[in-house]
């Protein structure tokens, strides 16, 4: 199994170097195509929360995804990739906006121009979004705002990056913002210098000539421009969420102003995950998940601890400071780089992994390959983990207490 994991993962780095400039439209594109029967395309466009002019807009812009353009009306874009067998779908997170197409070979040339056709021609109607747009977003968040995980990691980022990163993903339960404040960013977003098409089941050079024929028939907006933000500064900080809904949850992590492979090692030596799908004794109410969140310019590391009480919530807590601040054996560090390589390695394979990995690629040139990835884990020691843990222990952490606040510790009382 290892010996096939480490072929496919030079498999796929050799082919993370097909990028393509678009002769006509000027938009990037790059694809893999393992002669899979089925292809997906996505357009990867620099519109995350970090982005938006305020609060809100960018999840309001994910959610006008695949409404009525000057080509089709919502309900004819669905009910004609139905006939295609095609799925649509939408996702946002602080960097990128991702609309996304999966059908069968050989029906690229339709769902390309669809995925042309929503960059350039969406019409943004006042009834679309008020009526289908507001109540999604609405819905969203406050299914979000019920799960303590959700509400750890959000608040994790406003303390590590205030603005930028810190940027609220998702809009509020009762947004005011306007219609007009989309438009304008998704002009701005649009732009050949803020979009990746990246695809899977498809050769480059197709999927370069496709976007272009499609782009030629609707052009994207005129004025765009490129987006851009203040490189991500560190803070940290500590925050208290009173809520009695689900046990009680605390993330305890660190942010850095670049991506670490050390930090993603620690994170999964801190939280290590279990090797046995069905343990044969009884699982502990304790959970803990580590957390490794790369940025182009900054990543969130940690781990977030969830227990239905608050003695073992607590607990938990200060023992994972305690092993924090232990030198790692042989055998410990040997155990994290492995299953942290084979997480990155199952993300990879993935068809979501693919996909940013090539859109990184494309859009910042960063080699988000899987045997960068691999190499740079293989790298890690004990003494890069040391220095790691030294730089974190003297830095303000991160910590975000939810549930009762009264009796759940304060960040001094874990060690910290």
């Amino acid at each position: 199994m290892l010996t096939t994991r480490a072929s496919t993962a030079k498999r796929l780095a050799r082919l993370f170097a097909t990028v393509i400039d678009t002769k006509a439209s000027g938009v990037k594109v790059a694809a893999v195509d393992n002669g899979q029967p089925t292809t997906a395309v996505t357009v990867l466009v620099k519109a995350g929360s970090r982005y938006q002019p305020s609060p809100g807009v960018a999840h309001i812009l994910k959610n006008f995804a695949f409404k009525s353009t000057a080509k089709r009306s919502a309900l004819g874009t669905v009910r004609e990739s139905e006939l295609y067998g095609g799925v649509l779908s939408a996702s946002l997170s602080r960097e990128y906006l991702a609309l996304t197409t999966e059908f069968l070979r050989g029906d690229e040339a339709y769902f390309t121009s669809l995925l042309a056709s929503i960059l350039a021609t969406t019409k943004f109607l006042p009834h679309e979004f008020s009526e289908y747009v507001l109540p999604v977003v609405r819905d969203e968040s406050i299914h979000a705002s019920h799960v303590p995980s959700t509400l750890a990691i959000e608040a994790a980022h406003g303390l590590a990056f205030r603005t930028g990163l810190g940027a609220p993903l998702l809009a509020g339960a009762h947004s005011h913002v306007s219609l007009d404040s989309v438009k304008e960013f998704a002009t701005s977003a649009f732009s050949p210098s803020n979009i990746a098409v990246v695809g899977t089941g498809i050769d480059s050079a197709r999927l370069a000539d496709l976007v272009d024929k499609a782009l030629a028939e609707t052009p994207l907006p005129s004025g765009s421009s490129s987006l851009s933000t203040p490189s991500s500064k560190y803070f940290g900080g500590s925050a208290r969420i009173d809520s009695h809904s689900s046990g009680q949850t605390i993330f305890v992590g660190f942010g850095t102003t670049a991506p670490s492979a050390a930090l993603s090692v620690l994170a999964t030596h801190l939280a290590p995950p279990s090797a046995l799908k069905w343990p044969s004794v009884p699982r502990s109410s304790t959970k803990l998940t580590p957390v490794y969140i790369p940025y182009c310019d900054a990543a969130l590391a940690g781990v977030l601890i969830q227990s239905p009480d608050v003695k073992s919530v607590t607990e938990a807590a200060k023992s994972i400071v305690e092993k924090l601040k232990k030198p790692l054996t042989a055998e410990q560090l040997k155990s994290a780089v492995s299953r942290t390589k084979l997480d990155a390695a199952v993300t990879a394979e993935s068809r979501e992994g693919t996909a940013l990995a090539l859109g990184k690629k494309v859009l910042s040139g960063a080699d988000a390959s899987v045997e960068s990835t691999l190499a740079a884990l293989d790298k890690v020691d004990a003494a890069t983990i040391s220095k790691t843990v030294s730089e974190l222990t003297t830095a303000t952490p991160t910590y975000v207490a939810i549930g009762d606040v009264t009796a759940l510790p304060y960040v001094d009382e874990i060690g910290l």
